[in-house]
């Protein structure tokens, strides 16, 4: 709900349970109010009328203080907006009108002298306290002006109370140890997080989260923000001198420049969404799962199929025979997905060759990859395969034809990363390139599913002959965004997963054009509980995909663990399996067609419930819970177990304390209200065991079958 006080300069916007609050001062000052819980118009109106304070010598009264800080006037906070000219930069802002839009407001100002326009976009929904802003930026001059040089654009900046001090959650890594979770006291000066490298990047996902450094898994405030942008971006933390806090996010690292708008053009920044929670950072999560589900995920409402990638069994050693037997022992444990990874196509044998050339291996697959789809899909299964559009090899067809495609800087040598070139998106003539080959390779054959990955970061971000080549940064991920669209519209029953050598891509901006993504290369039972929780930290375990693989693991560690153990830790997320299943002994088998089966009676929960960190995992003892409709799953692991005590029981969140739980496993009824104080005793004994534990409401009526949800066919 959006309402309008003051003669049409007092704005308040109303979630779930949150409020928002803006104001216009008389010198066109846009202020921040207010953040946090619900107000009344009333209450916004008596912030509004409170005078600035007197600054101290040497600072700026606006500071901390205004909704969107511009380059210019009286101002020494880290400016979201810097524009320039040959002969001025800066801005000096005009309002010239605000419009509600359903669930949308619009803020427009003007600047006279570059002949700019900036609107500030919010939309908020009664049914989430999450906020959406973003901002559009426009050359509002006649042909024959100068063109405008847009230096920064963030998308919005976020204000938070005064408060004692603040404590800062962030998500941080690197390949195979992505989404950490860390927290540490705020100090004053500026903590920047982000990624210079072209695309989100392992080091960091665009995410924040503030409390007063008393917030709990279930309690206090939480102010959280993410930005939804899959090339370089920065998010700016800044604790002013003053004590204030503001959260400046958007795309590109630093200000070298993003685009230059000749009259007529703009840029629409990506989203930059805000949320605050009174109910801890499990709270705020679930306020970002149900909103991901709600607005942002397509077909959501869909839960993932169980699938089996050819990866870690096969790497580049591939060809239609042993594709076949895989798929008929992955049929036989009830997968219902199955992707041909790396190695399919043209002379793709190593990493050294092949890449940019999209066309079934002539040798490996001579009938091209519509036999083995067929095949497939009667055993049952859907069918899928790898790609890495982004990509070249030196050694391929492409590259031969057309050196000039790649992003290299004239007389310099080109990098190269795991053998390969980025090609310039940005390019009109590359982009359309990709769409002729990726549309007729999704045309050749029933492809249902194609996992895109990107193995590189920008290095050599160059663009010979152009006029402004910083703009790559920014119009390369356009060009893949409109990529991605454009497949979708013509395909619309393929699904994508986002990859980039595990979870090197992940932000709002992919996943609103992608099924799920690719969490981690890390595909170690153990290690994953850790990138998992902190991947939930945000996004929801209908996204997060997770693979039983081979033990030991080969991949990073050489860890030993029981197949018990790797299903239940990847049963956290869209499981899938990518072990060498001709080499898994008939028992293995037969054990994970139970594994497999037990899933599909959990998945709605785990996909679509909502999700309870009950113990993080830090050596001991872990748990996470899924709650939807009458039923619940806790899935529970223990990393060791010392001096033979038993583990504690897990305490229960998200039940109705009057209402009796009946254990699907045991046929034992519980209490509620027991199990949110007392807990469940979850069995675990010994290191490394995990177990799933199921409990349904007992209904005075007959139990009916949990809802199912629904699974594209």
């Amino acid at each position: 709900m959006i309402e309008t006080g003051d003669n049409g300069r007092l704005w308040l916007l109303s979630g779930r349970t949150s409020g928002y609050a803006l104001h216009l001062t008389d010198r066109a000052e846009l202020l921040h109010l207010h953040w946090g819980p619900r107000l009344t118009l009333a209450d916004a109106e008596v912030l509004s009328a409170e005078p600035l304070p007197s600054p101290w010598p040497f600072e700026s009264p606006l500071d901390g203080r205004e909704e969107y800080t511009v380059e210019g006037g009286p101002r020494f906070a880290r400016p979201a907006l810097s524009v320039r000219t040959r002969e001025v930069r800066g801005t000096e802002w005009d309002f010239a009108g605000a419009a509600v839009d359903g669930d949308e407001l619009r803020l427009r100002f003007t600047d006279a002298v570059h002949r700019l326009g900036l609107t500030l976009h919010y939309r908020v929904r009664d049914d989430t306290d999450v906020i959406e802003r973003w901002a559009t930026i426009a050359h509002e001059g006649a042909a024959g002006d100068p063109d405008l040089e847009l230096l920064r654009a963030d998308a919005a900046v976020w204000t938070l109370p005064p408060r004692d001090g603040w404590r800062l959650s962030q998500l941080h890594g690197r390949w195979a140890a992505e989404s950490r979770l860390a927290r540490s006291e705020l100090t004053p000066g500026e903590r920047v997080l982000g990624s210079r490298r072209g695309h989100t990047g392992h080091q960091h996902l665009p995410w924040v989260a503030l409390d007063e450094g008393a917030a709990t898994e279930e309690s206090g405030e939480v102010y959280a923000c993410a930005l939804g942008w899959s090339g370089s971006w920065r998010i700016a933390v800044q604790h002013l001198p003053d004590g204030r806090v503001q959260i400046n996010g958007g795309a590109g690292h630093d200000d070298s420049g993003l685009l230059l708008l000749a009259p007529g053009d703009s840029w629409t920044t990506p989203v930059f969404a805000g949320l605050w929670s009174p109910g801890g950072f499990g709270g705020a999560s679930r306020e970002w799962h149900a909103w991901q589900l709600a607005r942002v995920i397509p077909d959501a409402g869909w839960t993932r199929p169980v699938l089996f990638n050819s990866w870690e069994a096969t790497g580049f050693a591939i060809c239609e025979p042993q594709q076949r037997a895989l798929a008929r022992r992955a049929a036989a444990l009830g997968v219902e997905l199955f992707v041909v990874d790396d190695g399919w196509f043209g002379a793709r044998t190593h990493d050294a060759a092949g890449l940019g050339d999209w066309t079934p291996h002539p040798e490996r697959f001579p009938g091209g990859l519509k036999p083995l789809a067929d095949e497939v899909h009667a055993l049952g299964m859907r069918f899928g395969i790898w790609v890495e559009p982004e990509m070249v090899n030196p050694d391929s067809d492409l590259y031969r034809a057309h050196p000039e495609w790649v992003q290299h800087q004239a007389g310099r040598r080109r990098t190269e990363f795991r053998n390969q070139l980025v090609l310039n998106l940005a390019r009109p003539d590359v982009g359309e390139h990709l769409w002729e080959q990726l549309d007729a390779l999704l045309s050749s054959a029933p492809i249902d599913y194609v996992k895109w990955d990107f193995n590189r970061c920008f290095t050599d971000a160059g663009w010979p002959g152009e006029e402004y080549p910083q703009k790559l940064w920014t119009e390369h991920v356009q060009a893949l965004y409109a990529l991605l669209d454009r497949l979708r519209a013509a395909h619309p029953d393929v699904a994508f997963e986002s990859c980039s050598g595990g979870g090197g891509r992940v932000d709002l901006g992919i996943l609103s054009r992608t099924d799920q993504v690719w969490t981690s290369d890390n595909t170690d039972p153990l290690d994953r509980l850790a990138i998992q929780d902190g991947f939930s930290q945000l996004h929801p375990a209908r996204v997060m995909a997770a693979w039983v693989t081979d033990s030991p693991n080969t991949q990073l560690n050489g860890r030993t663990s029981t197949l018990r153990f790797r299903f239940v830790s990847a049963m956290a997320g869209v499981l899938g399996i990518g072990g060498d299943l001709t080499r898994w002994s008939e028992a293995e088998l037969a054990e994970a067609r139970g594994w497999v089966e037990l899933y599909k009676e959990i998945r709605p929960l785990v996909q679509l419930g909502a999700q309870y960190r009950l113990r993080p995992p830090r050596g001991g003892l872990s748990a996470v819970q899924y709650v939807h409709g009458d039923d619940t799953v806790v899935l529970a692991y223990l990393q060791a177990q010392h001096h033979g005590e038993r583990p504690p029981a897990v305490r229960l969140r998200g039940l109705d304390p009057a209402a009796a739980y009946r254990c699907l496993d045991t046929g034992a009824v519980h209490r509620g209200a027991l199990l949110l104080h007392r807990g469940l005793d979850t069995g675990l004994r010994g290191d490394l065991d995990a177990a799933v534990l199921r409990l349904r409401r007992v209904r005075p009526l007959p139990a009916h079958a949990p809802r199912a949800g629904r699974t594209r066919p």
